[in-house]
């Protein structure tokens, strides 16, 4: 996997792999819990902790980028 700095680093994509698809786990719960949490906030608008509950699923849906991001980054070679 290539930084946005041009560094190819496939040890560190390699390693991240596992992490990556444990990430990917949880992206697919974020999902349904966006979902639900959508359908929630369209019933009861005025519940707020619905709107942070639904925040907090997008960020899981991301995961799995930020984890392969951080794991390139932290491997030198």
């Amino acid at each position: 996997m290539c930084n946005s700095d041009g560094e190819c680093r496939p040890l560190g994509f390699l390693l991240g792999l596992p992490f990556a698809l444990l990430s990917l786990i949880f992206s697919i719960v974020g999902v349904v819990v966006w979902i639900v949490g959508l359908l929630l906030s369209c019933i009861c608008p005025c519940c707020f902790c619905v709107t942070v509950l639904v925040e907090m699923a997008l960020e899981l849906v991301k995961a799995p980028i930020h984890v392969m991001e951080w794991f390139t980054s932290q491997i030198p070679c």
